[in-house]
């Protein structure tokens, strides 16, 4: 980014953030606040300001960009980033940044407010007191101490959460695969190595996920079946994670025994929204962010984005890719989309949470600083699984918070490739690789090992790879099935490990994989693994 005299800057708040905020940004720039400005009105003046601010109202899209060659920096003041298209903005060449821990606090309160309010049935005690009632039998309570709290994701809200709900001394069971053994052994907190450890032991359940297509509906009947009965939830992390109609039923059947929810999956809720007729629902709108402390902090945190921006400084929180000396990005640059595809593999096969990270360079890239190839693929490996915005600047602290070692090893020497990366790790079966390279003048990614077996495979959108016995008709036993499913391969490959009679098969798809399908591969005579892999 190219520095400017800062008087000359133009920053347009345009929606309230705090005035801390605003003073903080007038010291240095030209500041108009104009909450008042339309979405169009945006448009059409875009390419007056330097920096533009915003919280959720306003939809900064690819359209809205498109005629924009002033702006660059948009600054959201809260922890997503939903309402601005990042990567239109990047292609401009716009840093996008956020403020993820303004909110920390607040959202993880406002979910032990809605747990305590639902136990004690506080909204409905006091509306029928208001009535004019006194109805003290009617709003029985259970207490908290004593019971086991689930927790669903650990990242820095549910962290707080659960330390919370050990204050008030409650048993917390929790489960993140993305979290070492470490951290959960230092907050004192029994580790669920899966779902349905914390189904079966929670009297109480909370969920702090990131949105994904992985985790929308996470939540559903069969995950409430396999819950205790009289259970109670909580969700005040994203709308979706928790299936509005599965807890509809789950609460008429009995299986729920109440529930607190401050997101929804549309917002606002409409008028005859199911869950509102429920007495033993307590629902707020959206209100876990909505303290003075947590508006206050996220003003001045993308203020202090902002102006680091403008003034050429580092932008701490941006979400994409951060200013990179055109030295280093020309030699490194084409090797971030494959260090991001061996992250996002290996994640995607490992079985259960990974430890030890090493990332090793071989050949000429080895001569380089690769650090940021490094944090691209720590990126991967925690992007959309963690309850936290991932970007190339807060990946290795994210990675720290929760215990991952991540290592560097580099070998100038290289007998089969030019270059060649290699991610690994160790997860439950021990240590887990994936590895690959680049052909050509546009450094096209390949993969070259998988698992512990070398694979020549170009990587593609929806993948799924394969473990099994090296016995004939295998192959023909994947592809008959994917064609009955109507799946069809776009591309595949082997490997094979004849000393240990193993192989793995990689393959290309035209549409993502079920997990049924994978299922019913899985249980086929000799195959031992299978996994879905999204690049």
């Amino acid at each position: 980014m190219s520095e400017a005299p800062a008087g000359s800057l133009r920053v347009l708040v345009k929606e309230k953030i705090s005035r801390a905020g605003v003073e903080l940004l007038k010291q240095q720039f030209d500041v108009d606040v104009r909450t008042d400005m339309t979405d169009a009105e945006l448009k059409e003046r875009i390419n007056e300001y330097d920096a533009l601010i915003v919280r959720s109202a306003t939809k900064v899209t690819a359209e809205m960009l498109e005629g924009s060659t002033r702006l660059k920096i948009i600054g959201r003041a809260g922890s997503g980033v939903d309402n601005i298209d990042v990567k239109a903005a990047t292609k401009k060449g716009i840093v996008v940044a956020n403020a993820p821990e303004s909110n920390a606090v607040a959202a993880a309160e406002h979910a032990i407010a809605l747990l305590m309010s639902q136990c004690r049935q506080i909204p409905q005690a006091y509306c029928s007191l208001k009535a004019g009632k006194w109805e003290r039998s009617k709003f029985g309570g259970v207490e908290l101490t004593g019971k086991t709290l689930g927790v669903i994701g650990l990242g820095r809200i549910g962290m707080i959460v659960a330390q919370r709900g050990k204050g008030l001394r409650m048993d917390v069971i929790a489960y993140d695969p993305y979290i070492s053994s470490d951290r959960f052994r230092e907050n004192g907190l029994e580790q669920a190595e899966t779902l349905d450890d914390v189904y079966a032991k929670a009297d109480f359940i909370t969920v702090h996920m990131p949105k994904t297509p992985e985790t929308l509906g996470l939540v559903g009947d069969d995950a409430f079946a396999r819950m205790k009965d009289g259970v109670r939830v909580v969700n005040a992390a994203r709308g979706g994670i928790i299936d509005e109609e599965a807890l509809v039923r789950a609460l008429e059947s009995g299986k729920v025994a109440s529930a607190a929810i401050d997101v929804f999956t549309q917002e606002p809720v409409p008028p005859d929204f199911p869950l509102l007729a429920f007495d033993n629902v307590v629902a707020t709108p959206h209100l876990g962010a909505s303290t003075e402390e947590a508006q206050d902090k996220a003003g001045t945190i993308i203020a202090e984005q902002v102006m680091a921006g403008l003034l050429g400084d580092f932008v701490s929180n941006a979400v994409n890719i951060p200013s990179v000396g055109a030295e280093a990005m020309q030699a490194v640059g084409p090797f971030l989309p494959l260090a991001e595809t061996l992250g996002t593999l290996l994640v995607s096969i490992a079985d259960g949470p990974m430890e030890d990270i090493t990332i090793h360079y071989e050949g000429q890239i080895a001569d380089q600083d690769t650090r940021l190839l490094t944090v691209a693929a720590l990126k991967a490996m925690l992007e959309g699984r963690v309850d936290d915005v991932v970007n190339y600047v807060n990946a290795p602290s994210i990675a720290e918070e929760r215990g991952l070692k991540v290592q560097e090893v580099r070998d100038r020497q290289m007998r089969d490739f030019t270059n060649l990366i290699t991610v690994s790790c160790k997860d439950r079966q021990g240590e887990l690789t994936a590895a690959g390279t680049t052909f050509g003048p546009r450094h096209k990614p390949r993969l070259v090992k998988i698992y512990r077996h070398d694979i020549d495979i170009e990587p593609a959108t929806h993948m799924a790879f394969f473990q099994y016995d090296d016995v004939p008709g295998m192959i023909g036993r994947v592809g008959t099935l994917l064609g009955a499913r109507g799946i069809n391969i776009a591309f595949m490959n082997v490997g094979r490990r004849k000393a240990e009679g193993r192989a793995v098969m990689g393959v290309a798809l035209d549409d993502r994989i079920p997990q049924a399908v994978l299922d019913e591969i899985c249980a086929l005579p000799g195959f031992h693994e299978a996994r879905a892999v999204e690049l």
